[in-house]
């Protein structure tokens, strides 16, 4: 019998494979996360092209945060019914798709309902991403993959409202959804070509109550925060759908536990390592949207800036993250999280508070110097804090882990984003209310004499001029407490740690003496005494072009 054997594949040789595939992947992650936030800078145009009212225009963001609560819990059983890759594919041609109908949409109505279409891939897109990482890349190496996937899914929101302004000032805000249909179309052929071919997993029912608990319970609670600040938090509506959001989710809960095949396994929320990074990143995630939202939104109100202007002076702090994300995945890959995160925090922390210094009068270069110091600190921590917790999972967990991921910052920046807002509005009201009985109690001065004498024209002056005050020590607040939360991280970044390799196969049980190499059955009847030759099988290797004699017992 020949003796002679194949040379064995490397163990590095995928590192060779993956990096290509990844910037694939990376396209659809970047594309879905950056349509979110460019949008926003769009609304009041649309609401102008579309004759809407400020109430009903903020459908067009809702109605698409709301279908993305419910679509992403499917995700990973659809990757399973007909191949990830596939989902990844489909999922690109349909945003492209749903994208040019949103560019299309001639009052709305259609808008929104385009937006609810369009959020359908866009919420597969980001779990299916995720998926295929954790299929492709080696486990030493999945830091850097998940510093470059950190690209699309860190970056997009920081350079949104660049991009977004620059649309709306200079071109049509359209264009906003017809530069995806390129974009998605041609993501979709490379992903053909250059993603490997994954077959269909296990087929399982579909679990049909799990998903209509979880989806009303995510609607739910994203409509009451998403509404609650204008419809009143302790009105009946806000409070009927908190209550019966939580309680779906948690009869959720209770069904996934019963069925035999859930649609969330959720055994993964008994792994401290992968809970404990969901609750940094959720944290990190609100302070990420919270910054996005208010920061613009006071360099167009209170410094009168144009949503360019104002774009611009956020870029700095994305091109800082783009620059951070691949080198922190190369320090995870080679010192593990903690370190990463610890250091990144104390930067985001610190950077929030400088951001709590937010006043009428702060120049560019206090702007673009905050944001800065801050994004150094999310391009260090959130990838190594991400990667950890998903790396503590087994494989076939992962995919679950990925998309309670995802549906935690949805989640979590749309709940945060409420509670900000509902703190600007009582903080506003109440620094309204001093500076009124301050101006009443003060009437006698000369200054406020002068001017009620001057007129309505310079008392509305000098009311705007205290309302952006107000504005800024109410926004001052929300980047505080920002700040706090993220500080209060670090307590938790303490214990993350870099999870063991697991190897892809159980390593053979020690031998206690060493075991004769066997070339014949002359030689295996001289060297056994206790089974006849009849008990011996030859065994094919697949490493190897010969067959090996194995004693089974």
């Amino acid at each position: 019998m020949s003796t002679a054997t194949a040379t064995p594949r490397r163990a590095d040789a995928p590192a060779m494979h993956w990096l290509v595939p990844m910037l694939v992947l990376m396209i659809g992650s970047f594309m879905a996360v950056l349509d979110s936030s460019i949008v926003n800078t769009a609304i009041p145009t649309m609401q102008k092209d579309l004759g809407a009212s400020s109430d009903d225009i903020e459908w067009v963001s809702t109605g698409y945060t709301l279908a993305l609560g419910v679509i992403v819990p499917i995700s990973n059983w659809l990757g399973d019914r007909i191949g990830a890759t596939m989902a990844h594919r489909l999922s690109m041609i349909g945003f492209a798709l749903t994208s040019a109908l949103c560019g299309l949409a001639w009052n709305l109505d259609s808008m929104i309902a385009f937006r609810v279409l369009q959020a359908i891939p866009g919420g597969i897109l980001p779990v299916m991403t995720l998926t295929i990482l954790y299929k492709i890349v080696p486990r030493e190496k999945i830091g850097s993959a998940m510093g470059i996937y950190g690209l699309g899914v860190i970056v997009a929101p920081a350079i949104g409202p660049t991009l977004g302004g620059y649309i709306v000032e200079y071109l049509d805000w359209r264009l906003i959804f017809y530069i995806n249909v390129p974009i998605g179309l041609l993501g979709a052929v490379a992903a053909y070509f250059l993603l490997p071919r994954m077959p269909r997993g296990e087929t399982h029912p579909f679990d049909g109550w799990g998903f209509l608990t979880i989806g009303y319970g995510l609607f739910a609670l994203l409509l009451a925060t998403s509404k609650g600040q204008k419809w009143g938090w302790d009105s009946y509506p806000t409070l009927i759908l908190i209550i019966s959001g939580l309680l779906s989710l948690a009869l959720f809960a209770v069904i996934e536990n019963e069925v035999e095949y859930p649609l969330i396994n959720l055994r993964v929320l008994a792994n401290w390592p992968f809970v404990n990074s969901l609750l940094i990143i959720s944290v990190l995630s609100i302070g990420l949207f919270a910054v996005s939202f208010y920061l613009p939104q006071f360099l167009q109100n209170g410094q009168a800036q144009t949503p360019l202007n104002a774009g611009l002076l956020m870029l700095p702090q994305a091109l800082a993250m783009a620059v951070l994300m691949p080198v922190a995945g190369k320090i995870y890959d080679l010192f593990g999280p903690r370190w990463p995160a610890l250091i990144g925090l104390a930067f985001a922390a610190y950077g929030t508070y400088l951001l709590s210094g937010i006043n009428v009068d702060m120049t560019r270069q206090d702007v673009i110097v905050w944001t800065i110091v801050r994004a150094v600190g999310n391009g260090l921590a959130m990838m190594p804090i991400m990667t950890a917790g998903l790396n503590s999972l087994p494989s076939e967990l992962t995919g679950f882990g990925s998309a309670i991921n995802n549906i935690a910052q949805r989640v979590s920046s749309s709940i945060g984003l409420a509670g900000m807002g509902a703190l600007v509005s009582t903080q506003s009201a109440q620094l309204s209310a001093d500076q009124g009985a301050l101006v009443q109690s003060s009437s006698s001065i000369p200054q406020i004499e002068q001017l009620v004498q001057q007129g309505g024209a310079a008392l509305a002056g000098y009311y705007q001029e205290v309302q952006l005050h107000v504005l800024a020590a109410a926004y001052s607040e929300v980047f505080l407490t920002a700040a706090v939360l993220t500080a209060a991280c670090i307590a938790l970044a303490v214990t993350l740690r870099k999870p063991a390799a697991v190897p892809a196969t159980a390593a053979p049980a020690p031998v206690t003496r060493p075991t004769p190499v066997v070339t014949s059955a002359r030689e295996l009847a001289a060297t056994s005494r206790v089974l006849p030759l009849t008990e011996y099988a030859p065994e094919h290797d697949e490493r190897h072009s010969d067959f090996r004699v194995d004693a089974r017992v």
